[in-house]
């Protein structure tokens, strides 16, 4: 099996949301990639340049980001064309590797908007190099930027950053010193092709927390009312736990929250995410972990913090 680490430079409307066109928001001019083997030694690389057709203009953030001019994608091909090249070359045995979670799904968008999303089957399972770091090398959630990790890792630095080529370069440099076997099981999964029906839906047991994608729902207020949805499992011994705090919205009014109790192995935290389709729809990310007693105290202060404000 093959890594594919790659990156992507995107543009966007350059008069703002008014001409901002909805199926594409963001428009792909570069796409660079690196290919390691199994044992995450560089084997092949690929660019291109995509002369846009939705933006033909470059936004002035993303000129003085990646000192990119319209002149300079002029020799560019099309997508449709970059695209295809860039999945024969990734072959049939790889994984992704990104820096962060968006590229993969601005990819998938692009393809959509061309009808080619049939050549990216989802939902598309990668690694996050991004996350990785931050969890392994520094035992953290914060996530940093790309060169804050070549510089902590002490990598050369001898290539500008924020090309796609050149990022991708270094994301491979980063991926590659982060424990093979320490990381393999915490892949990431991409839904921007979610479940659509119940057969579908996602369930992944990661070693200290459980993840579940629902199937679509029209309704929002349904996905709640849903026992799978709301369901509440120990991922240590994947029994139902007795909720001892019911879900409740946090601040942010698609997270809710709750607390459950198992006889073996304490308290369990339970998030649900909803988020929300290009076509209207909504579908559920749940994340259920154990957590000790002084987590769970913080979850039911939140609550009642949060009742308190609303009356």
């Amino acid at each position: 099996m093959n890594y594919i680490v790659f990156d992507l430079e995107w543009n966007q409307s350059p008069l703002g949301k008014k001409d901002k066109n909805q199926r594409i928001p963001f428009e792909i001019i570069e796409i660079g990639a690196v290919k390691l083997n199994s044992d995450r030694q560089q084997t092949d690389s690929f660019h291109r340049i995509i002369r846009p057709q939705v933006y033909t203009w470059i936004h002035d953030s993303i000129h003085e980001v990646t000192h990119i001019d319209y002149k300079d994608l002029l020799d560019g091909v099309t997508f449709p064309q970059a695209a295809r090249e860039f999945l024969e070359w990734c072959g049939t045995d790889y994984v992704f590797c990104t820096w962060g979670n968006q590229d993969l799904t601005e990819l998938q968008r692009n393809l959509k908007y061309y009808d080619m999303l049939c050549l990216l089957p989802g939902p598309v399972y990668y690694y996050d190099a991004q996350k990785l770091f931050s969890w392994f090398h520094e035992h953290k959630k914060q996530r940093r930027g790309l060169e804050y990790a070549v510089d902590t890792l002490g990598l050369k630095k001898d290539r500008c950053f924020h090309r796609a080529e050149e990022d991708a370069e270094y994301t491979a440099e980063v991926f590659r010193r982060l424990d093979e076997e320490e990381i393999r099981p915490y892949f990431s999964v991409d839904v921007y092709q979610n479940p659509r029906k119940k057969r579908e839906e996602i369930h992944i047991s990661y070693p200290f927390y459980d993840k579940y994608v629902s199937r679509e729902f029209r309704d929002r207020e349904k996905i709640m009312k849903d026992r799978e949805v709301t369901s509440t499992r120990c991922p240590a011994c994947r029994l139902p736990a007795k909720r001892k705090l019911r879900w409740f919205m946090n601040n942010n009014s698609r997270v809710y929250e709750s607390i459950s109790l198992c006889p073996e192995h304490g308290y369990v935290k339970g998030k649900i995410r909803i988020r929300k389709t290009d076509g209207g729809s909504y579908y559920a990310v749940k994340t259920i972990k154990n957590v000790d007693e002084k987590k769970a105290e913080e979850i039911r202060n939140k609550r009642d913090s949060l009742r308190k404000k609303r009356k």
